[in-house]
């Protein structure tokens, strides 16, 4: 089967829940669309808010403190909302991957410290954060258990590598700059081949159910893992997926039965969280973002700028200001556009005002640097 480039775009976003808002609870909403990119904490809200009809954030404070929905260290070695029950396949897949880049970082090495020294220190470490504990309560840890201070950037290494969640710290987004850590209550078994390879499966299972049809470089980009394994573990699932041409005569690859509506199905205006997993999910980020408009979106540090979605793909930037949603198109967008687009935020200000009126504001200076938009709207709340 053959499946062209604006088709591939739709079967993705129904996958995300952005053809139209569903009515869904929070856990079942993450069940869907599978993992949500959450080192700022007002993503993840922001991310439901544009999927689901009538969305209620407190569903997802509830989710949080009850530990149903966890935030780790996972995929692409950023921080991630995904269901606990996920958990444990995710880290268990992501287990090589994060061994070799945080025990063989140059801040964990220049402590003196080794991947067996890791080792040793794992069981207590888990131990000790059975409740959680502060990055400060942490540092004193490591002081006493080592004889001596642990450098920050070590730290910060070894909290990323052991199979820790974030314990939320309050509000108004369930957490803080304030970090705070516990232990998974599902842990994988670290440190053998065949539960990374399991998985895998499990991962590569789940990332099309909510990203497909993909090819193994997406599955590779989306984890941040070696492509050969990737290539191994499709191999393995074998009939369990079922194999597509993608533009350009790309080998993708699907689960059978999974959603792909006609490539003419409308695709509303959305106004998208700062490093939505839709944006960074493909090896081939054509899917969404234009390639002309990438750079725009995504700047050289890797802050991933909160989007126009327009016809499925990003069309601009936005902003929370003291007045409203500032919209940035990259090009002239018709009447109805801009009227829908009016729609969305004031439904957005909604959920900003009684959280965060200024969401996002520590990335202002992006704008005050320059923003190359063809037309700048401001969007009012009622």
């Amino acid at each position: 089967m053959v499946i062209s480039a604006r088709a591939l775009n739709r079967a993705t976003l129904a996958r995300q829940l952005l053809l139209r808002r569903e009515p869904l609870g929070a856990v079942e909403a993450l069940r869907r669309v599978v993992a949500l990119q959450a080192q700022q904490p007002a993503s993840p809200y922001i991310a439901l808010w544009n999927r689901l009809r009538d969305f209620d954030p407190a569903q997802l404070d509830e989710a949080l403190a009850k530990r149903r929905i966890v935030k780790a260290t996972l995929m692409r070695l950023t921080l991630h909302a995904v269901l606990a029950e996920d958990y444990q396949g995710f880290r268990a897949a992501m287990e090589p991957t994060l061994r070799s880049s945080r025990l063989g970082d140059t801040r964990f090495r220049a402590s003196g410290l080794t991947a067996e020294d890791a080792d040793a220190l794992l069981a207590d470490l888990l131990a000790h954060t059975r409740q959680p504990r502060t990055s400060a309560e942490l540092g004193a840890w490591f002081e006493e258990r080592l004889g001596r201070p642990l450098e920050t950037g070590a730290q910060r290494m070894l909290r990323q590598y052991a199979p820790l969640w974030h314990a939320p710290t309050g509000g108004p987004w369930a957490f803080t700059h304030r970090l705070s850590y516990v232990t998974a209550a599902r842990r994988p078994a670290l440190g053998e081949p065949a539960a990374a390879d399991e998985g895998l499966r499990t991962l590569i299972l789940r990332y099309l159910a909510g990203f497909g049809p993909a090819s193994t470089a997406d599955m590779a980009q989306f984890a941040l893992v070696q492509r050969p394994r990737v290539r191994a573990a499709v191999k393995e699932l074998g009939d369990e997926l079922e194999q597509l041409e993608g533009p350009g005569g790309t080998v993708l690859h699907d689960l059978p039965g999974a959603p792909r509506p006609d490539e003419d199905t409308p695709a509303p205006p959305r106004l998208m969280a700062m490093w939505d997993s839709v944006l960074l999910a493909h090896a081939d980020r054509a899917r969404v973002i234009p390639p002309a408009y990438r750079k725009h979106v995504t700047r050289v540090n890797g802050d991933v700028l909160p989007t126009l979605l327009v016809d499925g793909r990003v069309a601009g930037v936005w902003r929370a200001t003291g007045d409203g949603i500032e919209a940035g198109a990259f090009h002239p967008l018709p009447p109805h556009v801009w009227q829908e687009l009016a729609a969305e935020a004031r439904s957005l200000l909604a959920l900003l005002t009684a959280r965060d009126p200024r969401a996002y504001a520590r990335y202002d200076h992006w704008w005050a640097k320059g923003m190359p938009v063809a037309e700048t709207r401001l969007l009012p709340g009622d």
